[in-house]
Formats: structure tokens, sequence, C-alpha cells
């Protein structure tokens, strides 16, 4: 007899966290060192500053939820304790960093403990990705000792916002604004309890009518990106859960995950994507405040 299977119900706000972390970051962020030198060409390898990940850890976390200690060994490496405040636990990653081959005692100790504070953000996502980046051959300065022409970063190593060309990011011309009478007014939809966050809501997604939705991904974007602000902004969630859990849910429905390209049904989709996130998050708040 077969044991049923059993399915893992995870909290929806922690995979937003873990998608905001994880995310991609701008190109300009991403540096390229030669890995392994051959004549004037050099296999380039992607790596970026542990400053980076610093501000990551603030924009997602806050700087009250996160913290790092390092242990230095004899041979000169260093080791990495990261603990991230995850659903009201503290979790911690642990990975050692090696020093440099600069001259300086000093210098190669800030490079461990760089590449220390890297690879633990890594096991929680953070700049994951710049390890499947392909093997790129491309031309080395034996001179200067460095890469001529960095390489051009894939598809899916730029943020969602850059992952087209710019021009197909512009929005579309607005049509010219025409009179007409009044319009009446939408009959409200009777929930059990109205709460002041479905109104709130209201005030960037518009009601549920053909009039008042996102015309375009692009305006779909720009409304969610506010909203998810003021979500943030009354603590409900961190900045960005809001993006990442449409798109993911998006994602699961068959839609691309580049939201600007959406239309037709996925813009509505998208509404009741949005009034299902916040449903959880202040839930999740009343039964924190509960608790407490």
């Amino acid at each position: 007899m077969t044991s049923p299977e059993v399915t893992v119900q995870r909290d929806p706000q922690l995979q937003a966290i873990a998608a905001a972390l994880s995310e991609p970051f701008e190109p300009k962020e991403v540096k390229f060192k030669p890995q392994m030198v051959k004549n004037n060409r050099a296999l380039a390898m992607g790596y970026i500053d542990a400053r980076l990940i610093q501000d990551r850890l603030d924009d997602v976390l806050g700087v009250e939820n996160w913290q790092d200690s390092y242990d230095f060994l004899p041979d000169g490496s260093v080791v990495c304790r990261l603990r991230l405040k995850l659903g009201g636990r503290w979790i911690t990653k642990t990975d050692v960093g090696s020093p440099s081959e600069q001259p300086d005692s000093g210098d190669r100790v800030k490079a461990a403990v760089s590449d220390a504070l890297k690879r633990a953000a890594v096991k929680f996502g953070i700049g994951r990705y710049l390890y499947r980046l392909p093997a790129q051959w491309v031309d080395y300065d034996p001179v200067k000792k460095q890469l001529s022409n960095p390489p051009q970063l894939p598809a899916f190593a730029l943020p969602r916002a850059k992952a087209q060309p710019q021009a197909a990011v512009a929005a579309p011309p607005r049509a010219p604004k025409v009179t007409s009478p009044p319009k009446p007014e939408p009959v409200p939809v009777v929930e059990e309890k109205p709460q002041p966050v479905v109104k709130e809501a209201a005030k960037v997604e518009g009601p549920k009518s053909a009039t008042s939705l996102p015309s375009n991904g692009h305006e779909l974007h720009r409304r969610l990106q506010e909203y998810d602000a003021k979500l943030a902004a009354q603590k409900l969630c961190v900045r960005g859960a809001l993006l990442a859990h449409v798109t993911q849910a998006g994602v699961k429905a068959g839609y691309t995950a580049n939201m600007t390209d959406w239309t037709g049904p996925a813009i509505p989709f998208a509404v009741d994507a949005v009034k299902e996130f916040e449903t959880s998050v202040r839930s999740a708040k009343t039964d924190r405040q509960t608790a407490a």
C-alpha cells in the first residue's frame, strides 16, 4: 500500500521574500574578471560587490532583521555566519571565504571577509544566478590585465523590468481625451466583513470594470509598484513582495514572467492576485497581533 502524497504549503510571504532576495542585480552592478587566460582571450567570471549584498538585505528585510559574524582561521580563511529573520525565526547560513593574493595583510583579510559574506548570501539566493551564467571567452588585454569587452548578460540574469529592449518598455501614446456624460457609480460588491484595505486597493487598481482596469501591462506594472510601496509603508510586507507574488502567480497560470507584456485576461487575473495577497498579509498581521 502506497502512502498518500503530502503537499507542503509554503508561506506566500516567505516565498515573496525569497524571490526578492534572489532578484538579479542591475547589469551595471555586475562585474567580470578573468578566471582563465589564454593569450589575448580570457574566460569571464561574473561577480558582485559585497556592499550590494548588504543593500539587498537592508531593502528586503530591513537593517534590524539581519546579522553577520565572522571567525578568522589560522590559514587566513574567514567563516561568515549570516543570520536572517524570516517568518519570525532567525535562520543562519554559514560559509568560508578565502584570502586574496594581495601583498598587504589587511587587504587579504578584507577580501576573505567579503568572499565569506558573498558565499553565505548565495545560500539565501542572493546572486546565485551568477553561477548559472554560461561560460564566455572574451578579448583580454594582457598589458592592463583586464577584460577588453565584458560579456553580455542573458535574459534570465536581468531584472524583470529590464528583460526587454527599452523601446518596447515605453508606454504607448495616450488616445485623445473624449468628453462624455458622467457614468453611474458601479454597484459595490457586498462582502461579509468589508475592510478599508479593499477601498485602498481600489485606489490603485480601480473598480473592477472595463474602463478602470489597467489598459496594458505597462500601466499594470506601474500601479502595482505604487501599491507595493503603500503595503510596505504599512509594514504589511517587504518592498517588492506584492510584485513577486503577482508575477509568480501569473507564471503558474501560463503568462510570461515579464508583467509589462500582460494583456487581456491577464489584467483582471493580476487584480485578483493582488486581493489574494493582501488578504493573506493582513490576516498574517492580525494573527501576529493577536498572538502578541
